[in-house]
């Protein structure tokens, strides 16, 4: 029996660390006063911004060509919009045994938000899983997140403390979804300024959202929020939280075998299906939940980070796959170079 091999170092992620600085910053030097009207006017700001990179660099020709795969994108979207809901809504049962009301909030949002990008290529791609449906499916998921996951939190957290209300909707509207409109209209002249500056956006985003998660959790620490969180409930979030993400992982991996998906397809639903997006979820958490965002994005923060751990031993255990196996399953998993026979000698 073959000992599964554990990678020497997990992956910590950096942006996680930054995360949690400022987390720690905001912990001890909250803003109040003028400077949290700034920081807020700030945050709002930059959300809008980064809604509107979203969209300028979002391909909708792209995307429009991958939809050739639909029922692997339709299982994706199910996952990430129905299952993971369906599965937070149960978690109902929790309350106030085990989570209390307001971490149950959180993870009802985490529940809700779309799915992750770059880590899901990423790991279907170490896996030899099917990339180009994980690029799409990963893209859809986002596009579709503007939308639904607003809808879905008005359904759903309606009756949540600092859920949905028709206020938040305008906030929505001129923060999220209009910025994205105006960047897809704008993406065929801001298209090659993105791409070549493409490093620099990157630290704009994560910068964004760092000062996004400053100002909800100043706000936090100013209204004394976080003397109605204790460490045995922080654990039993956690644990919650791997229970959550252990049936998505076999519900996305087996399920998709049901559905008769071959395994590059699977390794890709099981990797975009599976895993929520802190970079989309933290911004839209400080639109619809304001004051109380704190605790809001705390249940995200932590799924974030488990699920990077977790998918990185699974993504290099299936790299380990042995390609006889794979060629057995009918699976294209070499490149077409490798497929192709090799050209004779001249």
């Amino acid at each position: 029996m073959r000992r599964p091999h554990l990678p020497a170092r997990l992956p910590l992620d950096p942006y996680v660390l930054a995360l949690l600085a400022t987390v720690g910053l905001a912990a001890l030097l909250p803003a109040r006063g003028p400077a949290a009207t700034a920081a807020d006017l700030a945050s709002t700001a930059a959300v809008a911004l980064l809604f509107f990179l979203y969209g300028a660099r979002l391909s909708t020709r792209e995307a429009l060509d991958g939809l050739r795969h639909w029922r692997l994108h339709l299982t994706v979207l199910a996952c990430t919009f129905v299952l993971f809901p369906l599965l937070g809504l149960a978690a109902r049962g929790l309350v106030p045994g085990l989570l209390t009301a307001p971490l149950y909030g959180g993870l009802l949002f985490l529940c809700l938000v779309p799915s992750t990008v770059q880590s899901s290529i990423a790991f279907t791609s170490i896996a030899r899983g099917n990339v180009p449906a994980a690029i799409c499916a990963g893209s859809f998921s986002s596009l579709a997140g503007i939308v639904l996951t607003p809808l879905l939190a008005a359904a759903l957290l309606g009756g949540e403390e600092g859920g949905f209300s028709p206020d938040s909707l305008l906030r929505i509207t001129l923060q999220l979804l209009l910025p994205f409109l105006l960047g897809q209209a704008l993406r065929p002249w801001a298209g090659g300024f993105l791409v070549r500056h493409k490093q620099v956006l990157g630290y704009v985003d994560r910068g964004s959202i760092l000062l996004v998660v400053y100002a909800a959790f100043s706000a936090g620490v100013v209204a004394g929020i976080w003397h109605r969180v204790s460490l045995p409930q922080l654990a039993a979030l956690m644990l919650v939280e791997a229970v959550l993400l252990t049936v998505m992982l076999l519900v996305t991996w087996y399920g998709a075998a049901r559905l008769g998906f071959g395994r590059a397809d699977r390794v890709a639903i099981q990797f975009a299906g599976s895993k929520k997006s802190l970079a989309a979820g933290l911004p839209m958490a400080g639109v619809l939940f304001g004051a109380h965002a704190a605790l809001a994005v705390l249940p995200l923060m932590l799924f974030h980070q488990m699920q990077l751990m977790v998918c990185a031993v699974i993504a290099r255990r299936r790299a380990q796959d042995p390609l006889p196996e794979l060629a057995a399953e009918g699976v294209a998993e070499v490149s077409p170079a490798r497929q192709r026979p090799a050209p004779r000698a001249r």
